[in-house]
């Protein structure tokens, strides 16, 4: 029989709270908890399972960073997650390339994939509704703005019409979600 984990409880502003004290095991919970919504999210936006596993390290590895160099605990976990993942991505299309520097500079391994481990990508992605999880995180208001205009790449002018509300109205619910996802850190990670 197995013990249940001491972690499995705690929030996850408690278990970013432990992690950034050193506690590993808080923070392999966090991405437990948390990594089939990035890679879904990365593989979905970035069409290859490779680039997602990549950019999935890069999002953890630099959350961790972010914590362990005495960055605040974020407002809202999960949705500063996503910022990062989604910088780590629209970084990784500027460059053609996904950034490893932080990777390196912790002197940590870069990734080795295997056909299997790419064949689970496709299938937590394909499991994940993007949508689902980030409307766990968001105001609902501010979750069908961002989902329309976002995930589902529709104009301000289109959302306007079909919500009969200003686009004025649907871009503050946007800009509104979009920092509330950054999770109140401060900064644009």
């Amino acid at each position: 029989m197995s013990r249940p984990n001491r972690h499995s409880r705690l929030t996850d502003s408690e278990l970013l709270g432990l992690a950034a004290d050193g506690d590993a095991d808080a923070f392999s919970e966090f991405y437990v908890r948390h990594r089939g919504l990035v890679v879904a999210f990365l593989r979905q936006r970035s069409g290859r399972p490779d680039v997602a596993a990549d950019l999935l390290a890069e999002t953890f590895v630099s959350a961790l960073d972010w914590l362990r160099s005495g960055g605040a605990v974020p407002v809202s976990p999960v949705g500063w997650l996503m910022t990062i993942a989604r910088n780590k991505l629209f970084g990784s299309w500027r460059r053609k390339r996904v950034e490893d520097e932080t990777r390196r500079r912790l002197s940590l391994e870069p990734l080795v994939l295997t056909d299997d481990n790419l064949a689970e990508i496709d299938d937590v992605s394909a499991r994940t509704d993007v949508a689902v999880e980030l409307a766990r995180a968001l105001p609902a208001d501010q979750f069908a703005a961002l989902k329309a205009h976002i995930l589902d790449e529709r104009s301000y002018a289109e959302i306007a019409t079909d919500l009969e509300t200003s686009e004025a109205v649907i871009r503050k619910r946007v800009s509104r979600g979009l920092k509330f996802l950054r999770g109140a850190i401060g900064r644009d990670e």
